[in-house]
């Protein structure tokens, strides 16, 4: 019977990718909706070991093809409480993956799956044989979960309006972690979860910066750590800060050598360039430095296009994951950019020149409030050229210089002229003569393509040559 069919299930599978010359049928990712999501259920609500399927069973879809996929894990048991719901729902991640012919990637509304042909010939038919030894599989692994029901959402209609409900509940997750900050607790957490796809990844996990696959809160990690004590979450001593302005912590320090293999020895958290946090691969937006304009873009997986850089989210993800720390490039969850230490030590929000529109929009309570428009999108520069343009019309920070909030330091010092060419004595000395000396620094930005300090770069050359008193 179809039922009787034995799955191939072994940590050694976690990490399989499944190409698409192998590819049977693949489940959310850049080209469908997805979704995963647990719910903490009174034990007499749920019927334990049951799957349902609420549309096509695998065994109806075309080999080759792209569906919408919704999945909801209803667990019970004393232990189980509501911080719980994110943890075990992360643990998809790994263990979906310990099935051979399986691929689990990403997390919460990007998940991305993809069933291998393997599968098809070993003679599955249906979600039920593939999620029946899921439930016992996740008995194995996490002992408190007395009771499990599973239930999969093939509907495309179904998986839209469970999808909808779903970000409902990660947004009540997420406002009640924006309530918690660094110094109001004294321990943070550690996850390894995705070291299997990226071995030397430890994410720190704190109330002002949470996972950056945005699946685990400060909470979240504190309740995984105290019913799971040998589980991929664990506690980390906050104690003094080495540096409160980047995040340096020597436990931070310790923990990352140890977990890393020795890959790395520091790592800080509030900070984009110097010895900066790990990025695994599962995150939802990335950071990107543009040393053109001394400025931070961010995309997230939702944007398709090129950002001013010229690369899209898919070239930088490669670049970007991994578990390494890649200075220039930083994978963030979103919740990140609610939190007063959003890349403190860079200038945070000063720092940040344009990001894709519908981000901006969804963390648009986040953004200072003197920044939102200061920020551009796809909209208004597509290209390194138009950003520049833009950033010197609304005069961003990072074209005089950046002085961060934290501390009121200034960091950096603003565009400069690498060279000053004839070609721009003589725009200016044509400027100059033209509004005989009653200088207009918009109109200098807009007419001459210079800032106020580039300008004076010009006018100093053209004293040091004799042409200007």
């Amino acid at each position: 019977m179809a039922d009787e069919i034995k799955l191939d299930i072994s940590p050694m599978y976690e990490g399989e990718r499944i190409r698409k010359d192998d590819l049977w049928v693949e489940l959310g990712g850049p080209k469908a909706d997805g979704f995963e999501l647990s719910l903490a259920t009174p034990m007499d609500q749920i019927e334990d070991g049951k799957v349902t399927v609420v549309g096509p069973d695998l065994g109806e879809v075309k080999e080759g093809s792209t569906i919408p996929f919704g999945m909801v894990f209803k667990v019970g048991g004393e232990k189980i409480e509501k911080d719980l719901e994110s943890i075990i729902e992360r643990r998809n991640h790994a263990l979906l993956s310990y099935i051979s012919g399986l691929m689990h990637l990403n997390q919460r509304y990007d998940i991305w799956m993809r069933i291998g042909k393997g599968l098809k010939k070993k003679g599955v038919t249906s979600w039920t044989q593939i999620y029946k030894p899921v439930i016992d599989l996740y008995k194995a692994e996490m002992p408190f979960i007395e009771k499990m029901e599973i239930t999969i959402y093939t509907d495309p209609a179904e998986v839209k309006k469970q999808l909808a409900n779903a970000m409902a509940v990660y947004k009540a997750r997420d406002e009640r972690a924006k309530g918690l900050h660094d110094e109001d607790v004294d321990v943070f957490y550690g996850c390894t979860l995705c070291q299997a796809f990226a071995p030397t990844s430890a994410c720190v996990v704190t109330p002002d910066r949470p996972s950056l696959c945005g699946a685990i809160t400060w909470f979240d990690g504190r309740a995984a750590a105290k019913v799971d004590p040998e589980g991929p979450q664990f506690p980390i001593p906050k104690e003094t800060a080495i540096d409160p302005i980047t995040g340096e912590y020597a436990a931070i320090n310790e923990m990352a050598e140890k977990r890393s293999g020795g890959e790395y020895s520091v790592m800080k958290l509030y900070t984009f360039f110097d010895a900066p946090h790990t990025s695994c691969g599962c995150f939802e937006t990335i950071g990107f430095y543009m040393p053109e304009v001394d400025g931070i873009g961010i995309a997230d997986r939702e944007f398709k296009g090129a950002t001013p850089n010229g690369l899209p989210f898919s070239t930088m993800a490669g670049q970007t994951g991994g578990g390494k720390q890649v200075v220039g490039f930083l994978g963030m969850g979103i919740l990140y950019y609610f939190s007063p230490k959003f890349l403190q030590a860079d200038g945070g929000w000063r720092r940040i020149v344009w990001m894709s529109k519908s981000l901006k929009e969804r963390v648009k309570e986040g953004i200072d409030a003197d920044m939102f428009a200061k920020i551009a999108t796809e909209d208004d520069a597509k290209d390194i050229a138009s950003l520049k343009a833009f950033l010197l019309k609304v005069d961003h920070p990072v074209v005089n210089g950046v002085t961060r909030k934290v501390d009121n330091k200034k960091i950096t010092e603003g565009w400069k002229l690498d060279e000053v060419t004839d070609e721009h004595k003589e725009k200016v000395i044509a400027y100059i003569e033209k509004t005989g000396g009653d200088i207009n620094m918009d109109a200098v930005k807009s007419e001459l393509g210079l800032t106020e300090g580039q300008f004076m770069q010009v006018v100093e050359a053209l004293q040091a040559d004799g042409v200007l008193e």
